[in-house]
C-alpha cells in the first residue's frame, strides 16, 4: 500500500486504510475470573482484615520476584511511587544529588524533588538514548548519593558500567525498568542489577493493571524500608496473624504514606504476567522485519547496548538522517506519519530541564530555600546529545507491533513516503 502521492496530512489518501490496529491494553486469560474473585472475597485492600489466605499481592510479588530473578518485590500503587519509595529506602533525601538521564519521563526528575533531593541532568548516549556511563561518572561530586538509569523506549542502558561506577564512588544505583519488562542483559532481567530496581503498570506499559508498580531488590533490609514507606510505617507479619485480625502492623521503625496497590490491580497482574513473555515475543519478530526495512530507507532505528540478550518495545523509536525531515521538525514528521497511519506517532521526550512538565517553582513544597531553587532549576547549559536526539526522533506505542507482517509493512510504506515528501515538510 503506497497511499497516493499526496500527504494525507494535506489531504491524500493515507497509506493506512480501515483495518484497525491491536488494541491495548488487552485482557490475558483468566482476567475477569480473577476479578471477580477478588469482588467476591471482601478483600480488596492489604489493610483489611485478614482472612485465612494469602493476598493476591503476595502472591503476585512472589511471582514477579521469581520472574526477574530477585529475592524480593514491593507491589506500589505507581511507577512513581516505585521509585520515590526506592530513592528514599537507599536513603536519599534533603540536598543530595541524584543523576538522571536527560531524555526521559518526568518521574525520573520529580520522584527526586519529592525527596527533597537535587536532579542532576546527564547527557545520554547518541544510539541508545540511555543515560551515558562516562558522563554520568564525570557529573559525580560530593553530593551525589544514587545514579538512577533508565531503560528507555526499546533499549537497556549499560547497567554493567553504571554499576561498577556506582560502587567505585559508594552510591545507589537504581534501575528504573518502567518501559523494559521482560527485557534481559548477559541473560539477567533488568531490575536486579542494582540497589533496587522499579516498574511501573501504567495503562500504556508492557506489564499493566491500569495503574501499579513495584519495587524489586535482593536487599532484604532495603525491602523492609520500602514495605514500610508504601504503607504509612506498616509491615506485614513474618508469620500469620489471626483471621480477621490486621496483617499490616505498625512497627515505629520508620514513617511512610499509603502507597498501596489494591487487590484487584494485584490480582490482575498475576494473569496478565502469564502472557507477558508472549507478547513480547510478538512485538520482538515484528520489530526484527521493521528494522530491516526502515534500515533501507536510511533511518535509524534505536540501538541497544551491546550485552543485551533480550530486548523488549514499549516504544519503537526512529532517527531521521540529516536532511529535510531534521528541518521538518520531529513534531511535523510524527503529525504526518500519524496522518499516514492513523496511529499516533509522536516526538520522543525532551530534555527534562527543558520539559513543560519541569517547573518546580511552579510548586510552594520545593520552595526551602533559594539555592534550593536554583540548584534544582537544571543544568544551567545545554547538554548536546539529548537536544540532537530529540530533534530528529519520533516512536510509535508498542501496540503497532502486536500485529502481523501488513502492519508492519504499513508502518514502514508510511515513513517511505513521508521521506519522499521530507522537503515539502519542512517547507510549511
Amino acid at each position: 500500500m503506497t497511499g497516493g502521492s499526496v500527504l494525507a496530512v494535506v489531504g491524500g489518501a493515507p497509506v493506512r486504510g480501515d483495518r484497525p490496529w491491536p488494541r491495548w491494553p488487552r485482557a490475558a486469560a483468566g482476567a475477569a475470573h480473577i476479578l471477580g474473585e477478588v469482588l467476591e472475597s471482601g478483600r480488596w485492600s492489604i489493610a483489611s482484615p485478614y482472612d485465612g489466605r494469602q493476598t493476591y499481592e503476595q502472591r503476585f510479588a512472589a511471582r514477579f520476584a521469581e520472574y526477574v530473578g530477585v529475592r524480593r518485590c514491593i507491589p506500589t500503587a505507581s511507577g512513581t511511587a516505585a521509585l520515590m519509595t526506592a530513592l528514599e529506602a537507599c536513603g536519599i533525601g534533603a540536598g543530595d544529588e541524584v543523576i538522571v538521564p536527560a531524555v526521559s519521563w518526568i518521574a525520573s526528575a520529580s520522584t527526586v524533588l519529592g525527596v527533597n533531593a537535587v536532579p542532576v541532568f546527564v547527557d545520554v548516549d547518541p544510539d541508545t538514548l540511555c543515560l551515558d556511563p562516562a558522563a554520568a561518572e564525570a557529573a559525580i561530586t560530593g553530593a551525589t548519593r544514587a545514579i538512577v538509569v533508565v531503560h528507555l523506549y526499546s533499549a537497556v542502558a549499560d547497567v554493567e558500567a553504571l554499576r561498577a561506577i556506582a560502587n567505585r564512588h559508594g552510591v545507589a544505583l537504581i534501575e528504573d525498568c518502567a518501559q523494559a519488562h521482560g527485557a534481559r542483559f548477559q541473560d539477567r532481567h533488568v531490575g536486579g542489577f542494582g540497589a533496587a530496581g522499579t516498574f511501573s503498570m501504567h495503562h500504556t506499559k508492557l506489564l499493566t493493571s491500569g495503574e501499579g508498580g513495584a519495587v524489586v531488590t535482593s536487599d532484604d533490609a532495603l525491602a523492609r524500608r520500602v514495605e514500610h514507606l508504601r504503607a504509612d510505617g506498616r509491615c506485614r507479619l513474618a508469620v500469620p496473624t489471626a483471621v480477621g485480625a490486621a496483617e499490616l502492623v505498625e512497627t515505629g521503625e520508620l514513617m511512610g504514606s499509603n502507597r498501596c496497590l489494591s487487590e484487584f490491580q494485584s490480582a490482575l497482574l498475576t494473569v496478565q504476567l502469564g502472557e507477558l513473555d508472549e507478547w513480547n515475543a510478538i512485538r520482538r519478530r515484528n520489530a526484527l522485519l521493521l528494522n530491516k526495512l526502515l534500515g533501507e530507507l536510511d533511518l535509524f532505528p534505536q540501538a541497544t547496548t551491546p550485552g543485551t540478550t533480550q530486548r523488549v518495545y514499549f516504544n519503537y523509536t526512529v532517527g531521521m538522517p540529516p536532511g529535510p525531515l531534521v528541518t521538518a521538525g520531529p513534531l511535523a514528521v510524527a503529525d504526518a506519519l500519524t496522518a499516514e497511519l492513523r496511529f499516533a506517532v509522536r516526538p520522543i521526550y525532551p530534555p527534562l530541564y527543558a520539559s513543560q512538565l519541569y517547573d518546580p517553582a511552579s510548586r510552594r513544597r520545593f520552595a526551602i530555600s533559594e539555592d534550593h531553587l536554583a540548584r534544582v532549576s537544571g543544568p544551567g547549559r545545554a547538554l548536546p546529545v539529548a537536544e540532537a536526539a530529540v530533534r530528529r526522533t519520533v516512536s510509535l506505542h508498542h501496540a503497532a507491533l502486536l500485529g502481523d507482517e501488513e502492519d508492519v509493512r504499513d508502518i514502514a510504506a508510511a515513513f517511505a513516503k513521508v521521506l519522499v515528501h521530507g522537503a515539502e515538510l519542512a517547507a510549511r
